[in-house]
């Protein structure tokens, strides 16, 4: 069996051109990946909604924290979580910092839920990294349909 192979078209690159390729390449490859993360684009607060009859629940990712640094504001059916970390650094006599990938500074998650939340009832648990709260729903405060005449 032959092995064929194809003619040298120098023109194959142009067929396919994608004038961004070079720019995703160049975010791919992490140099810019230090500067990114300082300014919040991986230090955002994690987090999964689900909901019942009753509640919303959310868990949200917030590691390496203490639970007196987390603050969580209800205002109707708006959540507001925020939080403040902080870079602890000892650095030892004759010994160079080679590598610091940790920030400080402070994070926060907005969002608005489809109802009004119950917030005197509302509990928040913060353990292994993740908070969870539990947000019951308002009584009437759901959607109503009404019927045209």
């Amino acid at each position: 069996m032959a092995n064929i192979q194809p003619r040298f078209d120098p023109f194959r690159s142009l067929a396919r051109f994608d004038p961004l390729q070079e720019m995703e390449d160049f975010f791919r490859e992490g140099r810019w990946s230090p500067m990114l993360r300082r300014f919040g684009s991986e230090s955002g607060i994690r987090m999964d909604i689900t909901e019942n009859d009753q509640n919303y629940v959310v868990k949200a990712e917030i590691p390496g924290v203490s639970k007196e640094d987390i603050k969580v504001a209800i205002d109707g059916n708006q959540v507001s979580i925020s939080t403040e970390t902080r870079q602890e650094r000892e650095q030892k006599e004759g010994e160079n910092l080679i590598c610091n990938e940790r920030y400080y500074g402070q994070m926060s998650r907005n969002f608005t839920l489809p109802q009004d939340v119950e917030d005197t009832k509302a509990e928040a648990h913060y353990q292994n990294g993740v908070l969870e709260l539990t947000l019951p729903k308002k009584e009437g405060g759901g959607r109503k349909q009404i019927a045209i005449q």
